[in-house]
């Protein structure tokens, strides 16, 4: 019946797309006020936020993905169920398999999409995230500096001037410099100007104090104070761990994950190694989730006042796989030996499920051979 597995993949189809992108949308619009703060006090264009956080977009589709292909198969089927439609397709002669042929279908297709996006897309777009996110913040910042507010230019440079004039001249100006571990500096001046070199922004005071505080072995700290005429501070100069920013999991390739570089601790190691068995495990749970949402649909008994039972039970049952699946992540990324139930949760509820929409074979003879019960 291919007319009948065109119409029930076009419900599919369009409540799935609908449902993720929207679902998506949420989820970015949530994460993205984190960033704001990029646009009101960096000075950045409205274009610039949402091309950065746009970059969001490919990791929130894989993890949505899956439980929206729950949700859709989930609710299609009880529709049609409770419209009668599944009862004149199944006098038709369809049968569970046949009727679950078009949300396969569109599982799997939402399982490669998934495999493409943890595998590919992912690891790109948060490198490229993390890499704009460390430049604006240590170094478009430093061109960005507005009148009266203390900037930060990365975590232990922060610059303040009292007032601009309209050829960029800043006035009144104060840099705190803690880039030197155990030696932080505090430089005032009256006058200074930002200049962009290669290297990033630097900014060049006039007629100024700079005061340091040393610390040597054995003695108390000094103060250490020096009258300039004229002084450069470089705003780009991250400190080392900053110029050797570590890349997290989440941005490494696969190859990466299973061979990081030389330097890495083990607790990383673990965490690198559980994160890629999730990226290629978690597409699977598509597959398994519908399934698990055909079982409760189809299985069901017919009931006249909907399907409240069904969407209930099918609920419950994949936000204790979600919870469960959290805690085998975090649990695997201590422990590598649990990292084999990253696997038997993608692939376990959708085994059963299929056991289940075949009619649970061999179900009857083992209760029948239960104790207490007559043959």
């Amino acid at each position: 019946m291919p007319r009948l597995d065109t119409y029930i993949a076009r419900l599919l189809g369009i409540a799935l797309l609908a449902v993720t992108v929207g679902l998506a949308a949420l989820v970015w619009l949530t994460q993205s006020l984190r960033f704001i703060e990029l646009v009101l006090d960096r000075g950045l264009s409205i274009w610039v936020f949402l091309e950065l956080t746009g970059l969001l977009l490919p990791s929130f589709f894989g993890v949505i993905l899956p439980i929206t292909t729950f949700v859709v198969t989930l609710f299609t089927y009880v529709r049609l169920a409770a419209d009668r439609e599944l009862v004149v397709m199944r006098a038709a002669g369809l049968s569970q398999w046949q009727l679950a042929r078009p949300a396969l279908a569109i599982a799997g297709l939402a399982m490669v999409t998934c495999y493409v996006l943890n595998l590919w897309l992912t690891p790109m777009s948060h490198a490229a995230f993390r890499a704009w996110q460390f430049e604006i913040r240590n170094q478009v910042a430093g061109l960005l500096l507005q009148e009266g507010v203390f900037s930060s230019v990365g975590e232990e440079l922060t610059v303040y001037a009292r007032d601009r004039d309209a050829d960029g001249t800043l006035r009144g100006i104060l840099v705190h410099d803690a880039r030197e571990r155990g030696s932080p500096v505090t430089i005032i001046a009256e006058t200074g100007r930002i200049t962009a070199t290669p290297s990033g922004p630097r900014v060049t005071l006039e007629n100024g104090v700079r005061q340091q505080v040393e610390r040597l072995a054995g003695q108390p700290p000094r103060l250490s104070v020096l009258t300039f005429a004229e002084n450069s501070v470089d705003l780009a100069r991250a400190s080392r761990a900053e110029q050797n920013r570590f890349r997290n999991a989440q941005e490494r390739s696969l190859e990466e994950l299973f061979s990081p570089e030389e330097g890495v601790s083990q607790r990383d190691r673990r965490r690198f190694l559980a994160e890629a068995h999730q990226r290629l495990a978690s597409p699977l749970t598509a597959v398994s989730l519908a399934l698990l949402a055909l079982a409760v649909a189809l299985t069901g008994q017919f009931r006249r006042h909907g399907g409240g039972l069904s969407l209930f039970l099918g609920g419950a049952l994949v936000v204790a796989l979600l919870a469960v699946g959290l805690g085998i992540a975090n649990s695997a990324a201590r422990q590598p030996a649990l990292l084999p139930l990253i696997w038997l949760h993608a692939i376990l509820p959708g085994l059963v499920s299929a056991w289940v929409l075949s009619g649970a074979p061999g179900w009857a003879l083992a209760r029948d051979r239960l104790p207490g019960r007559r043959a």
